[in-house]
């Protein structure tokens, strides 16, 4: 999985890093029937994002990435439906430091692993929040879900709508904040000091580089991003279940990377665009086998793309300048 990423102190932004916002801004113009649908890419590619900061970027193997969504998602949902906080700012903030501080917590733990131990941890970790979410039927209403959620306007100006223009918008906004804080990251000196863990940690610790601090933070981080995400789901469908947790979320988001590109900063957009898009698609017209045809799609782009879609496209373009050089 692992992609060789360069470290630039000052890259700047290249034009085609325009394209996602302008295709996003299009999208809200030219296809107002589908902005429920929109909503929920721009909040799993959010989710894709952290998740891609500490597989692609630090070498952190996970599957249970959902841990950290599914407790965001939980949190605004609590905060609105049974204590009454309906500020989805709030909410937002929040559910992200919930998540933060158990990413924190389980970090601590789970960093000290390598390899399948680190995997079977990090899947453990995503069962015993789902078993907690489950039992505690009071609170997270169980297997029926959490209903009752109520968003109130943002800044008091913006309610949020029927046709869903207002999630839509609010969504587009934070992962566009969120992407900015990965890419300056990313191409800073600790992002640099990420990729020489994840390809050599003994190394990185034979020169005093403080390997597990580092981690931790970037753990820490990873796990935040991921329970905003949650919140927003939370925010733009106003219900939350059990289906937040466990390992399906966490296995799709994964599908979702390798299918966009691991540790390529805008495979995190391609992924959970190609796969919510075929999933809509497939669901409709083939409701009883849309699995297989994501699965089909996967092991196309594993075994003809090794570096998922954007892979294939660097491959393409290459050609092309090697035909008109």
């Amino acid at each position: 999985m692992s992609q060789h990423v360069g470290y630039n102190a000052n890259p700047g932004l290249r034009w085609t890093e325009a394209l996602p916002w302008v295709a996003a801004g299009l999208a809200f113009f030219l296809l107002p029937e589908y902005l429920s649908l929109g909503a929920r890419i721009l909040t799993y590619i959010l989710f894709a994002l952290s998740l891609d900061l500490i597989i692609g970027y630090a070498g952190i193997i996970t599957l249970g990435h959902a841990a950290f969504f599914g407790l965001g998602a939980y949190v605004t949902g609590i905060m609105s439906a049974k204590l009454g906080f309906h500020d989805p700012i709030v909410q937002l903030l929040t559910s992200g430091v919930a998540a933060g501080l158990l990413g924190l917590a389980t970090g601590a733990i789970i960093l000290r692993m390598h390899g399948l131990t680190q995997l079977m941890l990090t899947l453990a970790i995503a069962a015993l929040c789902l078993e907690v979410a489950n039992k505690a039927t009071p609170v997270t209403g169980g297997a029926d879900g959490l209903s009752g959620v109520v968003i109130a306007p943002i800044f008091g100006l913006f309610p949020f709508d029927m046709f869903g223009k207002t999630a839509y918008l609010w969504c587009l906004f934070i992962l566009l904040a969120g992407w900015w804080l990965v890419r300056r990251l990313i191409y800073s000196p600790f992002g640099v000091s990420l990729t020489g863990i994840r390809e050599n940690s003994l190394r990185m610790h034979a020169i005093g580089a403080p390997v597990d601090a580092r981690l931790r933070k970037v753990y820490t981080l990873s796990a935040t991003m991921a329970g905003m995400a949650g919140a927003l789901l939370t925010q733009t469908n106003q219900f939350v279940g059990l289906n937040v947790l466990g390992f399906e979320p966490s296995g799709e988001l994964l599908v979702m990377l390798i299918l966009g590109g691991v540790g390529r900063l805008y495979g995190a957009f391609v992924g959970p665009l190609v796969f919510l898009v075929a999933q809509d698609f497939l669901a409709k017209k083939f409701p009883e086998y849309w699995y297989f045809g994501i699965g089909l799609m996967l092991v196309l782009v594993v075994l003809f793309a090794r570096g998922g879609i954007l892979g294939l496209i660097d491959g393409w373009v290459a050609r092309f300048k090697g035909k008109t050089a």
